[in-house]
């Protein structure tokens, strides 16, 4: 079954609004990833996971997703190049209109899919303006934290997903290793040992991402592979799917 906003036609999607479907908007960003992933990366995997979660969730209920909001908040990772950010008033009056039309054309309940930390505060804040405004129930979520317990289970050298990672280069292995440089993984690593964007004991403070790395990187991908990345797409997408197909989520 088809699950793309785009690759369905209007009387299909008119139909699906009939049918009380679930909408995924991925949220994501285009910025650099080490020197060994290519800066899609955390587009590549959030349309992946939501695509993924779509598909599992058929068989209890519809669920379409749309195009990937590429465009994020990633101010942090400019000094390294290669990233395209944009402000945070234009990305929550951007995502807010993608929810709006969506919410205009019948449908009721809307799933935001971060795959970028950048986006977090946003996203939340996105979610508290339009559930006030909108006939529709809107969920922020990030499949980083929705299945944490599940991704940490997987991993060998670090306990979640950092950036250009255990994780996140075995994630892109599986999906498009013609775009991982393999040969430099040996030798990349870089340390998960000072707080980021962190400041005494439960403060924050903005700084850039070399702060903490020096390559653009934030943990080790040295233990990564394909047949990891598969596993964790699968949880990833598992805890979506869950969510999805919850009915007390959507409760009005």
């Amino acid at each position: 079954m088809e699950v793309e906003w785009q690759q369905l036609k209007a009387h299909e999607l008119n139909e699906l609004v009939a049918q009380n479907a679930a909408v995924i908007v991925p949220l994501a960003s285009i910025e650099q990833h080490g020197p060994h992933l290519p800066t899609m990366t955390d587009t590549k995997i959030g349309h992946e996971v939501a695509y993924r979660a779509a598909q599992k969730a058929h068989a209890v209920r519809p669920v379409i997703v749309t195009p990937v909001v590429w465009s994020g908040l990633s101010e942090h990772h400019m000094t390294f190049g290669g990233t395209i950010t944009i402000e945070p008033d234009t990305f929550i009056a951007l995502v807010s209109d993608i929810v709006t039309a969506i919410t205009r054309h019948g449908f009721k309940n809307i799933l935001l899919s971060n795959s970028h930390g950048g986006n977090k505060v946003a996203m939340q804040h996105i979610a508290d303006r339009l559930s006030m405004r909108l006939d529709a129930t809107i969920v922020a979520t990030s499949y980083i934290s929705e299945a944490e317990a599940a991704i940490a289970a997987l991993l060998d050298d670090q306990p979640g997903i950092h950036h250009a990672c255990e994780a996140e280069t075995s994630m892109m292995m599986a999906m498009a290793p013609d775009l991982v440089d393999e040969a430099i993984l040996g030798d990349i690593a870089t340390p998960i040992d000072r707080p980021f964007l962190t400041a005494g004991k439960a403060s924050y403070r903005w700084r850039p991402f070399t702060e903490v790395t020096q390559n653009g990187l934030l943990g080790n991908p040295r233990s990564a592979n394909a047949d990891k990345g598969e596993a964790l797409l699968e949880a990833a997408s598992d805890a979506l799917a869950a969510l999805l197909t919850d009915d007390g989520l959507w409760t009005r």
